[in-house]
C-alpha cells in the first residue's frame, strides 16, 4: 500500500526532513486503514460532500492544494523573506494532511459517499488533527490541519497555516459554482 500511495502522491518526496516525511506517510496509511479505504479509492472519493455529485477526487484536491501552497509560499518567500520565514516541509506536510480527517469523515454506502458516524460527530479538522497527534507529528502540522477550515476562522494561524488555508479555499470556491 505504501508504494502505491507514494506513486500517487509524489509530493511526499518534497518533504526533506525524513522523520517528518515518515510520520506524514504513516498518518496517511493509518487514515486509509481506519477509514476502510484502498489507495485506489483516492481517485474515486469526492474531495467534498458539499458539492452535489462532485467529480473532483480526494487525491486531485490534496495534490492541487499542496502544489498551490508550495508555489504560493515560493512567491511569498521571494517578496517577504525579510518579514517572516516559511518552512516548506511544514507547508508540504500540512498540504498533504490538511484533509486527512475526511478519510474518517466519509464512507461509501450503496454506491454513494456519505458522512460516517465519525463524520457526523467530528468534522475533518478535528479528526485529522487528532490522527496527526497520534502519529506524533509536530504541533505546527496539527495546527495547520486544525485551522485550515472554518473552525480556524477568528483565531491565530501561523504563516504556513494561512498559506494552506488559502490554497484550500482557492481550490474549493471556484468549484462551488
Amino acid at each position: 500500500m505504501e508504494k502505491k500511495l507514494l506513486s500517487l502522491l509524489p509530493e511526499f518526496q518534497l518533504i526533506h526532513d525524513v522523520k517528518l516525511r515518515d510520520k506524514t506517510l504513516a498518518c496517511w496509511l493509518d487514515a486509509l486503514r481506519l477509514g476502510g479505504w484502498e489507495v485506489e479509492d483516492l481517485d474515486v472519493i469526492p474531495f467534498t460532500l458539499l458539492i452535489p455529485d462532485c467529480k473532483v477526487s480526494f487525491r486531485t484536491h490534496v495534490q492541487a492544494v499542496t502544489q498551490t501552497a508550495i508555489v504560493s509560499a515560493e512567491v511569498l518567500q521571494k517578496h517577504y523573506s525579510g518579514h517572516y520565514k516559511l518552512s516548506m516541509d511544514l507547508i508540504v506536510s500540512g498540504g498533504l494532511l490538511h484533509d486527512i480527517g475526511k478519510l474518517l469523515e466519509y464512507r461509501k454506502e450503496g454506491g454513494k459517499f456519505i458522512k460516517s458516524n465519525n463524520g457526523k460527530l467530528l468534522r475533518h479538522p478535528f479528526s485529522g488533527a487528532n490522527l496527526a497527534a497520534q502519529h506524533q507529528l509536530p504541533d505546527e502540522i496539527i495546527h495547520i490541519i486544525a485551522v485550515h477550515a472554518k473552525e480556524g476562522d477568528g483565531g491565530y494561524r501561523t504563516p504556513e497555516a494561512v498559506i494552506v488555508h488559502h490554497a484550500d479555499f482557492m481550490n474549493f470556491e471556484p468549484l462551488k459554482g
